[in-house]
């Protein structure tokens, strides 16, 4: 956002929000994507007022489809405010407040103030003064390290993996490749399936999803069929008070494979993990369906998930 000028003390970046001596009275955040929701959600439950302006039409506009809507509506249950559709033109620091100027989807100007702004409208990978020009690496226009299939740089004997490469900026993600590059290196013939790293939400409730998004299958012309469970209807959800959320699960129409799984609750990034193995091993629904989940537990959402995209036949609902 290049009409933005950062003054360290009121309009700050997502890393200098780790670090505010003072809980802002009114936090606007420049992005509705993972990183400013999770900061937003922060200083939200320690009393700021938060207001979240985002260009796209929804929130994490990256993942499902139902995750966004859902997550909309607890985080305004919860007293976050969103303008959607938003473009900002214009960041003002006036002594200890901030004016944000944007035009909604109507062209409208609107105005939002508060007394800090978090710009968090994406990463960019951290290679400067890596001295990479000096060794011969190339870079592509967006300024990380180009690989090809073996994660390997244009000079043979150097690698790259990471936030400085092309893909998700996950640390688990980063690790796969760490691991891969050692194996390659070691003779092996290691593979990593992206389509199969989970990206998580670290909001209240949490958010997860690995594999195809709805939309995507549907633009990929994929015939799929979905089934969903909500969290609200699970006795250990009711039990603790975390009853917002749900499970989500696209399988293919014809095989019954699993090709996407999106959960929105209580334990969500650990619960994701049984969606990466059930799609490593090329699960169907009707596998999770088959298999027996303890009660009570968050985990069973998964199972009547599963039960409910198979022949929409859930045990609780």
């Amino acid at each position: 956002m290049p009409f933005i000028t950062l003054d360290k003390e009121r309009v700050i970046t997502s890393t200098e929000a780790l670090n505010l001596k003072e809980i802002p009275k009114h936090l606007v955040v420049i992005g509705g994507g993972v990183i400013g929701l999770e900061l937003g959600s922060v200083y939200l439950r320690l009393g700021a007022q938060v207001t979240v302006v985002e260009f796209m039409d929804k929130i994490i506009p990256t993942m499902d489809g139902a995750l966004s809507k859902e997550l909309t509506k607890v985080l305004k249950k919860q007293g976050m405010k969103f303008m959607l559709s938003t473009a900002v033109s214009a960041v003002e620091r006036n002594g200890d407040s901030v004016k944000v100027t944007a035009k909604d989807k109507k062209g409208e100007e609107v105005v939002v103030e508060g007394d800090y702004c978090l710009v968090s409208v994406g990463r960019k990978p951290y290679t400067d003064n890596l001295g990479l020009e000096k060794a011969g690496v190339e870079l592509d226009e967006r300024g990380r390290v180009k690989t090809n299939d073996h994660l390997q740089t244009n000079v043979a004997n150097i690698y790259a993996i990471g936030d400085v490469i092309k893909g998700a900026m996950l640390a688990h993600k980063a690790e796969e490749e760490g691991v891969f590059v050692a194996e390659t290196l070691a003779g092996q013939k290691p593979h990593i399936n992206y389509n199969l790293i989970p990206g998580v939400v670290y909001t209240w409730p949490e958010v997860a999803g690995v594999g195809k998004t709805e939309e995507q299958l549907k633009e990929e012309g994929v015939a799929i069929k979905v089934g969903s469970f909500p969290m609200r209807a699970l006795g250990r959800s009711r039990a603790s008070g975390d009853v917002d959320g749900l499970v989500k699960i696209i399988a293919d129409e014809k095989t019954d494979e699993v090709l996407g799984m999106h959960i929105i609750g209580a334990r969500a990034a650990d619960l994701i993990a049984e969606g990466v193995i059930a799609m490593e091993f090329r699960a169907s629904a009707e596998d999770i369906a088959r298999s027996s989940h303890a009660h009570p537990t968050y985990a069973e959402a998964i199972k009547e998930a599963a039960l409910d995209a198979t022949a929409k036949r859930p045990i609780h609902m």
